[in-house]
């Protein structure tokens, strides 16, 4: 179940009181979920000076400011990120982690790994990163953060201690969510139960996953371009061709990432036109309240609650083999066409 960050820094905390704190988590999110900011809290929990945050000149408690993952950062805390212009994590940082992990610490101090955009690990940085993973010292902490985390390696999932965190109602979307509701916003408003609907959700839908399959695919075309450029007079056999594929598997497993991010929002619309059936509290998108309130009007409400199972349908179908085009006109006929 995804907590908020706020939620989940409690949840450690009192680990860490009962002495039962994991050694190693794999914390996950949408980008603005607060990742880096619970990591850092970690972080700090563990080796940061003992500070309540004081009191102001007229005796009132004060907050502890929250460090940042840079902040935090020194010899027993290391952070690792994607520098590379191909944005991967190499073996050669994972192995600066381990090296520190079995370095002796003074008493009362932990040894702290913070791997953000941990999905970005190649595959020999994996690799190397399952060996500390598989066999932690004392005192120790490994934090993977990752927007991405089904193109981690199942025997990493295996290992962690999962927490999943919220985005906050007040952070910010990204461009693709916006680009999605201004579509959902027209047709909407123009009316459901027509073709009309089904067919402008469907093209809109369609532009997006289609954009993003080409940076994706391209970004990573540049990364192994620059592999090879560095690798190809030292490697042996079909290593290349290897990475090729491995490269292929990526971007495929990226865009699915980001199809079922918009699939998401596409099930949070459907499912707040039944809330505003219902009354209109608890509302994903209150900003678009009027457009939702206005529809569910002339709505019944089990032809909304069909609607919301053609998208779950279409999330369905989207994690099989059933060709793309077809399960989205299908799915997203059933959700904005006629029910």
């Amino acid at each position: 179940m995804p907590f908020s960050q706020e939620k989940a820094f409690e949840l450690v905390t009192s680990a860490h009181e009962r002495e039962r704190l994991a050694h190693a988590f794999l914390i996950t999110g949408p980008r603005g979920s607060g990742k880096e900011r619970l990591a850092a809290q970690m972080a700090d929990l563990l080796n940061g000076e003992a500070d309540d945050g004081g009191a102001d000149l007229w005796g009132e408690p004060v907050a502890k400011e929250i460090p940042t993952l840079d902040e935090v950062e020194g010899e027993f805390t290391r952070v690792v990120r994607p520098r590379s212009k191909s944005r991967q994590i190499r073996v050669d940082e994972m192995r600066d982690i381990e090296k520190m992990m079995n370095q002796s610490a003074p008493s009362g101090k932990w040894k702290i790994g913070v791997i953000v955009d941990a999905d970005r690990m190649n595959e020999s940085a994996e690799n190397a990163f399952l060996k500390t993973l598989e066999e932690p010292p004392q005192q120790s902490l490994l934090l993977l953060l990752s927007s991405e985390p089904e193109r981690l390696l199942p025997t990493i999932w295996s290992r962690c201690v999962h927490l999943a965190l919220t985005k906050p109602a007040d952070a910010a979307r990204e461009e693709e969510v916006t680009r999605l509701l201004t579509v959902l916003d027209e047709v909407t408003r123009q009316g459901l139960g027509t073709l009309d609907a089904g067919l402008l959700v469907k093209a809109g839908l369609e532009t997006l996953l289609q954009e993003h399959k080409e940076v994706i695919a391209k970004r990573n075309a540049a990364a192994f371009k620059e592999e090879s450029a560095i690798y190809k007079n030292a490697s042996e056999g079909d290593w290349l061709e290897r990475r090729e594929k491995m490269y292929e598997a990526q971007t495929a497993a990226e865009y699915h990432g980001a199809r079922s991010r918009i699939i998401d929002t596409l099930l949070s619309w459907v499912g707040d036109l039944v809330r505003a059936k219902a009354g209109g509290i608890g509302l994903e998108f209150p900003e678009y309240r009027e457009t939702l309130l206005s529809a569910a009007e002339n709505e019944h409400l089990d032809g909304l609650l069909r609607r919301v199972g053609a998208v779950e349908e279409l999330r369905r179908l989207s994690e099989t083999n059933v060709v793309e085009a077809l399960s989205l006109e299908v799915c997203l006929m059933k959700a904005f066409g006629k029910t």
